[in-house]
């Protein structure tokens, strides 16, 4: 099953609220959501990571709030379309950001050469996690706890003030749940290659 079969399935059996058909359809017909890079340069810097990532978020999101410690001691619990509404929709905000092209890289043996690349160039720049909230909103009503996780995702390797993350964290656990997941796939799952 490929990355986007896989997506388009999860996302499907899990997200029945009004507006996921719409949502959907817009991925999949009028946005590069499934041929996009997750980053230009490091985690899935290739066509189709963003899909990749989406779901690698999904897969560690679902593993971390089943463990037992994580049900019993910290009563974290979400329903599924919970999980799968902030796992596979919290990049977003990258849809229509990269563009192929090229630069030029100096081999091993000296010679200049140019290598395929992504340069990131935001048509709407309104923020990481926020501009993902606003464009998920755009199609379906998301639950306080729900855009709070997806606004604060990055967590504290975002560019915010560390105070107003902490306070997001605490306040609402989806978020912290959402961001440890996002690291998870992004440092151990997906190859990060350095420029």
């Amino acid at each position: 099953m490929s990355a986007k079969e896989e997506f388009i399935a999860i996302y499907t059996e899990q997200i029945k609220r009004d507006g996921a058909d719409a949502l959907l359809d817009y991925l999949q017909n009028k946005s590069d959501f499934f041929t996009a890079p997750a980053s230009a340069k490091f985690h899935g810097s290739y066509a189709g990571g963003l899909c990749e990532h989406s779901l690698n978020v999904y897969h560690c999101l679902v593993d971390y709030l089943a463990r037992p410690r994580v049900q019993e001691l910290y009563g974290l619990e979400y329903s599924s379309e919970s999980i799968a509404v902030v796992a596979l929709l919290h990049d977003l905000c990258k849809i229509g950001c990269y563009k192929a092209g090229s630069r030029n890289v100096k081999g091993p043996d000296g010679k200049w050469k140019a290598v395929p690349t992504f340069f990131y160039e935001d048509p709407l720049p309104y923020g990481h996690g926020e501009k993902s909230v606003y464009i998920v909103g755009g199609y379906l009503r998301l639950s306080r706890e729900e855009a709070m996780a997806i606004r604060w995702h990055m967590g504290f390797s975002g560019s915010e003030d560390p105070r107003l993350v902490g306070q997001a964290l605490e306040q609402y656990p989806l978020a912290f749940a959402l961001s440890v997941a996002d690291m998870e796939a992004t440092y151990f799952l997906e190859k990060t290659e350095e420029p």
